[in-house]
């Protein structure tokens, strides 16, 4: 697998991007974790909530179980403790409630603030990347004779602006079909240009 071009000049642009890249998703990850970490602030009074409730709802019936061994009485004393416990549970309930759903904002803000930009990034950056990794890869199998030099001719005739190939010779498809081996590799010159290999690999 070929990632960056033979030319330095191109695969030290290659380089930079990808470095830009990727140091814009560990931004973006960053940041998604601080929007995560700083919502997840908002879910400290509910936890709050919950264990004050929570433990003054233990209290209570503690409290009603005592006055209910009270003879006679025990009952009718207990049975209010009894009722502010289950109030109480339902505050406890009430702030675990709006802890998980302050937990789950936190995830949807932080997953939202972090893929958008990088999905957007990543849209125009990885096909481009993709193309030429797969070009390239298949290109550099293909120069090693005369007759790969040949193939490289022709897909640069089918695939080069007309006023390119009028720079290489006045007939381009006329003297690949003579042979013509200084046009011939002027042509595929152009054409492994463009999927990142160098030249001068080829034979002579």
């Amino acid at each position: 697998m070929k990632l960056y071009a033979d030319a330095p000049g191109r695969r030290t642009r290659q380089l930079l991007v990808d470095l830009l890249v990727v140091l814009w998703f560990l931004a973006w990850v960053w940041i998604g974790f601080a929007v995560h970490d700083g919502t997840m602030a908002l879910a400290g009074p509910g936890r709050q909530t919950d264990e004050s409730a929570s433990a003054l709802a233990g209290q209570l019936r503690d409290a009603g179980g005592q006055l209910d061994d009270v003879p006679l009485v025990g009952d009718e004393v207990a049975s209010p403790f009894d009722k502010a416990a289950e109030a109480s549970d339902g505050i406890a309930a009430a702030g675990r409630s709006s802890v998980e759903a302050v937990e789950k904002l936190a995830v949807v803000l932080g997953l939202s603030i972090a893929l958008i930009p990088i999905l957007v990034v990543s849209a125009f950056h990885l096909p481009g990347r993709v193309r030429f990794v797969r070009e390239a890869s298949a290109g550099a199998r293909f120069v090693n004779s005369s007759d790969d030099l040949d193939l490289f001719a022709l897909r640069a005739l089918a695939k080069q602006p007309m006023h390119v190939l009028a720079k290489v010779s006045d007939d381009p498809a006329g003297d690949w079909r003579r042979q013509d081996h200084r046009v011939v590799r002027r042509l595929a010159e152009l054409e492994l240009k463009d999927v990142g290999l160098r030249p001068r690999r080829l034979p002579g």
